[in-house]
């Protein structure tokens, strides 16, 4: 089949309209919400206690926004209709020898909470079908769907989902790429005393001389220590045995800073593989507030976020019994704390299942490697839930979570680790725009936007 015989289908599908609706298997309900909330780690309190969610703007128990697609998935013996837009181009594609299947963008928009007892349904539509496109997996076509969702006859929250749909590699059946891992480079941590005393040390020690003696022991009781000459006062850094300002070899001693400043330049070290680390990281040049320079890594941040300017203030991260390394965190009520999720094999398999996706990619371990996947990985509806769940934790359980757009970049397997940074981008009195990344070994997993409304916007059947 030709492109032009696929972009003709592609046509003849869209030309078709919207699907007819197609009825969730299940109300929204408790059982259902309690099992996603304790697989994504959501303890908001407004999901479970009826006390809270009494006392809330909601007046009573809601669903987290983001399982609004969990609703109507088919299921493990589900199966959707025959005017279903994406199965239609999928079977076109099919044949065609674009085989695979991969999920790249999510954009949904939530226009009010869900109250358990309402019964969705769905309808979905073609936007968009555009390709050959040469990407990392090979030739594919990108298709974009649009799903509305109804409860009874208001149209609650809409998702623009768009997948690439692409030709195997040879030798292969397809599957998600192992994404760009860098060889040698697993995930490690800082040693403990008893492999360092093995002469097992991962991490890279700085080098200790007389003249730094003074600052180390600093930063092993929270104190970030600039040397002062005695004579002239003058401040310097790193520490070095005169003072470039008179000269003087003499009376050289510390002032303990405030241990804030700004980020003047920086870098991402990307390769090679650093001990102990993993790539990429932000090395920065801060100024200190005292005015001195001083080169840390910057963490709490995705590399996207940096900028020149960044207010920052230092941390000390005890890497071994005998070593405590200064770095630097953005010290900016704009940008969130990290959070920070190890992705276990059950992590990986509980949030599947409680996203009704029973995708064999997502638990079973044999299958995936057949596939071309290197372990079983996350699906496309636990990160979209572990996105919400980030913003929530920092914003408060009233905050109301009006959309959530992500693109997936790497996968993230079984026994890696999920860091979630995020930033505020765009603030006015009814919304707040707070970009978001997930990082894990193999570079970012998930980018993306989240949008807020202050709780006094709730309105509608949530409310």
């Amino acid at each position: 089949m030709t492109g032009d015989e696929i972009l003709a289908a592609a046509q003849r599908v869209r030309a078709g309209g919207p699907s007819a609706l197609r009825l969730a298997r299940d109300p929204v309900n408790q059982p259902a919400v309690s099992t996603w909330t304790e697989a994504m780690g959501d303890a908001n309190p407004l999901y479970r206690d009826p006390d809270a969610a009494d006392a809330s703007v909601h007046r009573g128990l809601v669903a987290p926004p983001a399982m609004i697609q969990v609703w109507t998935m088919p299921g493990l013996l589900g199966s959707r209709g025959g005017d279903d837009p994406l199965g239609q181009v999928n079977s076109v594609l099919d044949s065609a020898g674009f085989t695979s299947v991969v999920a790249t963008n999510c954009d949904q928009t939530y226009h009010r909470y869900l109250r358990p007892g309402e019964r969705l349904a769905v309808r979905a539509e073609l936007l968009d079908v555009t390709g050959p496109k040469r990407t990392a997996l090979g030739e594919g076509w990108f298709v974009t769907t649009r799903s509305t969702w109804y409860s009874g006859d208001e149209a609650v929250g809409t998702m623009d989902f768009r997948v690439l749909k692409f030709r195997p590699s040879a030798g292969g059946t397809g599957g998600p790429p192992p994404g760009p891992a860098q060889p040698g480079l697993e995930p490690r941590l800082a040693a403990d005393p008893e492999s360092a005393a093995a002469g097992d040390d991962p991490i890279m020690r700085p080098a200790m001389s007389p003249d730094t003696e003074f600052f180390w022991a600093g930063t092993r009781v929270g104190e970030l220590r600039i040397q002062r000459c005695g004579e002239c006062g003058a401040l310097r850094h790193p520490p070095g045995p005169a003072c470039l300002s008179c000269g003087s070899t003499d009376k050289q001693e510390y002032q303990v800073t405030a241990g804030t400043g700004a980020v003047y330049s920086y870098v991402v070290h990307r390769h090679p593989p650093v001990p102990g680390k993993r790539l990429p990281i932000v090395i920065a040049l801060v100024e200190l507030t005292e005015g001195v320079r001083m080169l840390a890594e910057l963490t709490g941040i995705s590399p996207e976020q940096v900028e020149i300017g960044l207010p920052v203030r230092v941390r000390y991260d005890q890497v071994h019994h005998d070593l405590v390394l200064p770095a630097f965190e953005p010290d900016d009520p704009d940008v969130l704390p990290e959070m920070a999720i190890e992705v276990t094999p059950t992590v990986v398999v509980s949030t599947a299942l409680a996203t009704r996706d029973f995708y064999p990619v997502h638990h079973d371990r044999d299958f995936a490697v057949r596939s071309g996947s290197k372990d079983i990985f996350l699906n496309i509806l636990t990160t979209t839930g572990l996105v919400q769940r980030f913003i929530t934790d920092w914003a408060g359980p009233e905050a109301i979570v009006r959309g959530v757009s992500i693109r997936l970049g790497v996968p993230c397997y079984a026994g890696d680790l999920l860091t979630f940074t995020g930033r505020v981008r765009d603030s006015t009195p009814t919304e707040q725009v707070i970009a978001v990344t997930g990082a894990c070994s193999l570079g970012d997993h998930v980018t993306g936007t989240v949008r807020l409304s202050p709780k006094a916007q709730e309105q509608g059947g949530a409310s």
